[in-house]
């Protein structure tokens, strides 16, 4: 064995390893959101009273919170909020980005400069103050609040593809493909968008940690997502006040944030690396 892979290899397992904890960690995320209320030991909105700011103890392992209800079963039950918004918010802003982004990079021209001063414009405005402004005072809860991030996370998406789709567009490849009388719509479906798969994939996971975090934020600040529903964001604004009596009301959701979007994002980051790797090899 030479000298030069024995770090390689050092460093490699270990990183291997992480993202399989990573993945794992996802995967256990995306089963508590299809079935975390069904696990849930308790009704998630069941209030009493009587049980208020409990500490952990044997009936509830995550103690309760300010309306007695059990912290172990709205943890799980906040799964499904915490997976559906910001997936919608990736997808939504992947499909959008990708196809304009893809549209402008390979035509240019008037449509060019038209969407990508709008790009402009987007990137101005400070995405998150504008949601919490939009929502607070059109009141339209949680969707509305999903559909204002996707608004703003699209153009990101578009600046990206488009980028890379002019890096390819010049690319020997897709000269042959235009001399050989190849329409359009075709080089760009079967040659320019296989290359710019990775950055599609990065963008998605990307996008779904700056959402949840996102949504997380503006459920804290009591702003789209409805007070009853069980929410990570939610839970730990209602667990802030009584920090010193039952800490672990405000400090499970929120590791669990940052454990979901940390771990999407060195997804992202990997599933980049695989794809551009292939993209040479190819």
């Amino acid at each position: 064995m030479s000298a030069s892979a024995i770090p390689v290899g050092g460093i490699a397992r270990p990183r291997n390893l992480l993202i399989r904890v990573c993945i794992g960690f996802v995967l256990l995320v995306v089963l508590l959101a299809a079935f975390g209320a069904m696990l849930a030991p308790r009704d998630p909105n069941l209030h009493n009273l009587l049980f208020a700011r409990r500490g952990p103890s044997a009936d509830f392992w995550l103690g309760t919170d300010l309306l007695g209800r059990d912290v172990l079963s709205r943890t799980l039950a906040g799964a499904r909020t915490a997976v559906i918004g910001p997936l919608i918010v990736a997808l939504a802003a992947m499909l959008v980005g990708t196809s304009l982004g893809l549209l402008v990079g390979y035509r240019g021209g008037l449509i060019d400069a038209l969407i990508m001063r709008f790009v402009d414009l987007m990137f101005a405005l400070p995405s998150l103050l504008v949601a919490i402004v939009v929502v607070g005072v059109l009141g339209g809860g949680y969707p509305l609040a999903v559909a204002m991030l996707a608004l703003f996370y699209a153009p990101q998406d578009i600046r990206v593809i488009r980028a890379a789709t002019l890096e390819q567009r010049v690319l020997p490849y897709v000269e042959a493909a235009r001399s050989l009388g190849v329409p359009a719509w075709r080089i760009v479906i079967r040659h320019i968008l296989p290359n710019t798969l990775p950055m599609v994939v990065a963008t998605v996971f990307l996008h779904f940690a700056f959402a949840l975090v996102s949504l997380s934020a503006l459920s804290f600040l009591g702003l789209g997502i409805s007070p009853d529903t069980p929410d990570w964001g939610r839970m730990l604004a209602d667990g802030r006040p009584h920090l010193f009596v039952n800490p672990l009301a405000a400090l499970v959701p929120g590791i669990m944030i940052v454990l979901t979007a940390a771990s999407m994002n060195l997804i992202g980051d990997f599933a980049h690396e695989q794809l551009a790797a292939r993209g040479r090899a190819r």
